[in-house]
């Protein structure tokens, strides 16, 4: 069993190299967490078997080449580009141009919440002179692009980041309110303490995924 492991690990870590992906990319591909495709390529655990048969779909190779040692010369063929084949772009270089566009929709569309932000200011500003607390519109707009990035990191992103996202949301949305009622001279300052067991159930989450992550 020790020999299967090993020789599924080292597999897996070779085609991977051939692919040009890091683990954390192959592991965005997999759904699973880079740690968990670490422990594979270590030999400390074997993937699950509908894994296995995902990993042998990306890379172009049967499904007992992952645990065999010695392969036959055309058994990698699919990873290998054909002299009479029309160039491509590396799938790589596809997947980094995404991520960077991705990045791009989402950088702009949070500072579009905080251009939006600085309108209502100016408007107010502009449209009532003696106007007081307008400033609140930037307060708002960091819980605000906190949901913004939750939203886009959930779709193109490592949703492992949406603890971190979720923390500061829920922190950043306690202090707009506290802040909103400090400007009525009313200091609840508890209202803190409400963000205390909502960031205690956001890590125990996300210790359970990880858990099932690395399994």
């Amino acid at each position: 069993m020790e020999d299967i492991k090993s020789t599924i690990a080292k597999n897996i870590s070779e085609l991977r190299l051939q692919k040009g992906l890091t683990q954390l990319e192959l592991a965005q591909m997999l759904h699973y967490s880079d740690k968990a495709v670490s422990k594979w390529e270590r030999a400390e655990s074997v993937p699950e078997i509908s894994t296995l048969v995902a990993v042998a779909d990306l890379f172009g190779v049967p499904l007992d080449y992952l645990a065999r040692d010695e392969h036959g010369a055309n058994e990698q063929e699919p990873l290998i580009p054909q002299p009479d084949d029309e160039p491509e772009e590396p799938e790589t270089l596809l997947d980094e141009r995404k991520v960077k566009n991705h990045a791009i929709i989402t950088s702009m569309s949070i500072l579009l919440v905080w251009f939006i932000a600085l309108f209502i200011y100016v408007l107010i500003d502009v449209i009532f002179k003696n106007a007081h607390g307008h400033w609140l519109t930037f307060i708002y707009a960091a819980p605000i692009s906190m949901l913004l990035w939750l939203i886009f990191n959930s779709i193109w992103f490592n949703r492992r980041r949406n603890y971190l996202i979720i923390s500061l949301l829920v922190w950043t949305l306690l202090a707009a309110l506290h802040i909103t009622f400090l400007i009525c001279k009313i200091n609840i300052w508890q209202i803190y303490l409400l963000g205390l067991p909502g960031q205690l159930v956001i890590f125990l989450w996300s210790r359970l995924n990880h858990v099932k992550s690395n399994t």
